[in-house]
């Protein structure tokens, strides 16, 4: 039997992802408030340039062709490893959003603070777990195209999140504050010291 190349591995990975999130978007509750449509179709370009860049070879060209790791089978399924990581956390945190989950900043009927799961520890693990994978496949490529694109989601999903704590914290108010102090934003608070 064959072992598919690292770099396929990561693709099958995505794939699958994207096929679980495409059903399980079916899953989710109806919205009680909405966005301006604007910023969803500013986010989805942005993720749409994100996984040309990483995916495919369309924009292999120029600096972004250049390698930033040296090509070693090792350091590939180590990138996978990381994928398969970050895919992980990214469909726990989904489960255990449930009807809540929405890729609009919006609340749902009926919402919840969730603070169970990878909750407890982040207040935002489905874009940790998303950025982890990313790192993953880049390295798994191996060049500075998929750093461009861990930068780029790393920006739009840093404004996603803060204005997601703001619309929690209007709709949950003392609850989220102290969500807040507990978690933290895009990586698990670390807390020093014993209490």
């Amino acid at each position: 039997m064959n072992i598919p190349p690292p770099y396929q591995v990561a693709d099958y990975a995505w794939t699958a992802m994207g096929i679980y999130w495409l059903v399980s978007a079916r899953q989710s509750a109806k919205s009680k408030t909405n966005e301006p449509h604007v910023y969803r179709i500013l986010r989805l370009t942005i993720l749409c340039t994100t996984f040309v860049l990483l995916l495919t070879t369309w924009l292999r060209f120029g600096p972004l062709g250049w390698r930033f790791v040296p090509e070693n089978p090792a350091l590939e399924w180590a990138g996978v490893a990381v994928t398969f990581a970050g895919l992980a956390i990214t469909v726990w945190a989904r489960i255990c959003l449930g009807t809540n989950w929405s890729d609009k900043i919006v609340l749902k009927e009926n919402h919840e603070l969730i603070r169970t799961g990878p909750y407890a520890f982040m207040r935002h693990p489905i874009y940790s777990g998303v950025l982890l994978a990313i790192a993953g496949t880049a390295v798994v490529e191996g060049e500075w195209r998929g750093v461009v694109a861990f930068c780029l989601l790393l920006a739009t999903y840093a404004i996603k999140a803060r204005k997601e704590d703001q619309l929690l914290r209007a709709a949950f108010g003392q609850a989220f504050e102290k969500h807040l102090q507990q978690t933290g934003f895009l990586l698990p608070r670390v807390r020093i010291g014993a209490r």
